[in-house]
């Protein structure tokens, strides 16, 4: 299908449309069926065309669309009544995005550290980290492809290499302006790391001891992706900030930056707002996305068929040499190839699986990223392994071939 000359070219999509979705299957406009193990990059953890999501969205849309913040709006007082049940944190602000979720969490770490009399607030971030495209996401983002050409970056971000806690020891011995600490539970961009089972304990407890804020990135992590509702509760802590989006609204744009009792004062009326944020029609389907969630045991669901496609692949796959690791938390996969030992480019893989009608993305240059709906049954997770395992082994096989 030919792109509209029209479009700016901010993206290179792959010659197929889909005209609907059901679960998590696709159709194509020619009516060809595909399984989707990549969830729209982990938005669609109920799957396409939720029988609750659709209804709860033309209910609120037959309804009330929007007024303002400047009101109040009861569809988003209750929806943060329920992240905060869930997460036990204190109070939420709504956006549109994940990327204004993380800039609502770096100006509330500014304007926490100009309270505590620090004039230039500094916050820590990690390499090969991804949090959004606006100036300041990306300047605070580690990787640079996606600062490249977009220089001068926003200023007040110190970068430390992830799961490292010597590293961030070191800027607390070295800098007195540091005023948080911004990361990601598991770095899906960044190829799937997965740090220490203690690295977000000790980043926790070093928090702690400099008074600095720890603010988690939860927005690719987060809404029983892991096997918890959020990545830190495996971790048994609290971040002082969170941020949410994708999963939120299953489709549906919404973004949240969640605090507990000290952060979420330090925002006041003026120092932040969304003229869309927490509108009633995507609070109305965040909050059905939380009740469907638990009514159909979902996180649950991730742990269980989680496990199974990392250890199928694992079995099928991890004696291969070309293979280096195969990475899981819940339904967040990554599978680590050595391009070396292909004989195409790992990004290759994407086409060729989409011939083959399962849909994956490839990240960090080198890892096949899955990131199956929490809805996934097991045998919609046996044709995920099956048809993964048939594509690596082949390229592989051609390679030592060749």
């Amino acid at each position: 299908m030919k792109t509209s000359e029209h479009l700016m070219k901010t993206y290179a999509p792959l010659d197929v449309t889909f005209k609907r979705g059901e679960g998590a299957w696709l159709w194509d406009t020619d009516d060809n069926q595909y399984l989707d193990a990549l969830s729209g990059i982990a938005v669609c953890g109920l799957g396409h065309a939720h029988p609750a999501i659709t209804k709860s969205i033309c209910e609120q849309a037959s309804k009330l669309l929007h007024t303002s913040n400047l009101y109040n709006i009861d569809k988003q007082q209750h929806l943060a009544d329920q992240l905060c049940e869930i997460s036990n944190l204190n109070r939420v602000f709504f956006s549109n995005s994940g990327a204004e979720a993380n800039e609502a969490a770096i100006k509330i770490a500014r304007l926490y550290g100009h309270n505590n009399n620090i004039d230039k607030p500094l916050i820590i971030v990690m390499e090969n980290s991804f949090h959004g495209r606006t100036m300041a996401t990306l300047s605070a983002s580690g990787t640079r492809k996606i600062q490249a050409g977009f220089e001068p970056l926003v200023q007040g971000f110190i970068r430390a290499p992830y799961n490292n806690i010597e590293a961030i020891k070191n800027i607390a011995e070295n800098n007195s302006d540091v005023v948080a600490i911004l990361v990601e539970p598991v770095q899906g961009e960044g190829g799937i790391n997965i740090p220490n089972k203690d690295y977000l304990n000790q980043l926790r407890d070093i928090c702690d001891q400099q008074n600095w804020l720890l603010m988690l990135d939860e927005i690719q992590t987060g809404m029983g992706r892991t096997g918890e509702w959020f990545a830190f509760q495996h971790n048994k802590i609290q971040p002082d900030v969170m941020t949410l989006a994708k999963a939120l609204g299953n489709g549906v744009p919404i973004g949240a930056c969640l605090a507990n009792e000290k952060t979420g004062k330090v925002f006041q009326p003026g120092n932040h707002g969304s003229t869309f944020g927490g509108n009633p029609l995507m609070c109305a389907t965040a909050s059905t996305v939380i009740d469907t969630i638990k009514s159909e045991n979902l996180i649950s669901n991730a742990v269980r068929m989680g496990s199974y496609i990392a250890d199928n692949l694992r079995e099928k796959l991890s004696k291969l040499d070309g293979v280096s690791e195969i990475r899981n938390l819940g339904l967040m996969i990554g599978i680590v190839l050595d391009n070396d030992r292909l004989n195409c480019e790992c990004s290759d893989l994407v086409k060729l699986a989409l011939d083959k009608h399962l849909l994956i993305n490839v990240t960090a240059g080198n890892v096949i990223r899955l990131l199956p709906p929490l809805i996934i049954s097991q045998q919609q997770a046996d044709t995920i392994i099956n048809t993964i395992s048939e594509l690596v082994i082949s390229v592989l096989h051609k390679k030592k071939a060749a």
